[in-house]
């Protein structure tokens, strides 16, 4: 079942999903060669915690295997779902994703930036930048009387357009009290098909594209994703809220963007 969201839920959603902004902004402040995925999560969890948040992701999923960390943060292949650990190290030139979500009054926040470290190659940073040009495509149809179609069209069409692969098993979804709610999100699909847009409607849309193929496989340990071919991939996601005239952005990319003088981190911008 869909449910839209009165203006009080709105803005609880908004205050979740600016912790989560500020979590990246604050992680990517300490990404660089030589740390580790270990040390990023713990950052995150401790900066959750001190804003009267609850990690989303750290006890997700199945019981006999639930998500260990704070933090999704997946590597080059890895698509997403990647798990922090002690012994993954960062590396120069490695194309990080770190995907993250906040609970907080009863309300979630999700979404997710691809960071360059240090000096990244012409072909991965073309990769972030239609990534996230894709993103901004999206949400521009994400408004009331489009249909869902039109989001996974204007995503798929871009980045298709520029030679890369668009995920199909994984997708976008709503969101509020739950983290994962109906609708879900394709980043492929037809123009004019799929769920009407009503305005209200709480949505996390986020596109991951791959640099090749947009087959992708399973890790064993039952959550990292990875490229099919080994190629890279890229993930960006916010989360919006649909409108008459355009889609309201509930969560930023301002904290991040910031950094832009950090030399540690590459930051494709948008338009």
């Amino acid at each position: 079942m869909i449910y839209l969201k009165s203006d009080i839920e709105i803005q609880k959603m908004r205050e979740s999903a600016q912790i989560v902004s500020r979590t990246l902004g604050l992680v990517a402040k300490h990404l660089e060669p030589g740390v580790t995925t270990a040390s990023l999560d713990r950052i995150a969890e401790e900066y959750i915690a001190s804003q009267g948040g609850r990690p989303a992701f750290k006890g997700y999923g199945s019981p006999k295997n639930p998500f260990p960390g704070t933090l999704c943060i997946s590597i080059n292949e890895e698509v997403v779902h990647g798990i922090p650990s002690e012994s993954r190290v960062i590396q120069e030139g490695d194309l990080v994703s770190i995907d993250c979500g906040v609970e907080k009054n009863g309300y979630f926040g999700d979404h997710a930036f691809t960071f360059g470290v240090g000096e990244i190659s012409e072909e991965n940073h073309h990769l972030l930048q239609t990534t996230l040009e894709s993103l901004y495509l999206g949400i521009d149809q994400a408004i009331h009387g489009n249909k869902m179609g039109d989001v996974s069209h204007a995503i798929q069409s871009h980045c298709e357009g520029h030679g890369y692969g668009v995920v199909r098993s994984l997708v976008g979804h709503g969101l509020g009290k739950s983290l994962h709610e109906e609708p879900s999100v394709p980043n492929f699909g037809k123009p004019g098909t799929g769920e009407r847009l009503r305005d209200g409607l709480t949505l996390a849309i986020e596109p991951m594209v791959n640099a090749g193929t947009w087959k992708v496989e399973t890790l064993h340990d039952g959550w990292t994703i990875v490229t099919a071919d080994g190629s890279n991939s890229a993930h960006y996601e916010h989360d919006i809220v649909v409108r008459d005239g355009e889609a309201d952005i509930l969560s930023t990319f301002e904290y991040i963007t910031e950094l832009d003088k950090n030399q540690s981190v590459t930051i494709p911008t948008y338009g």
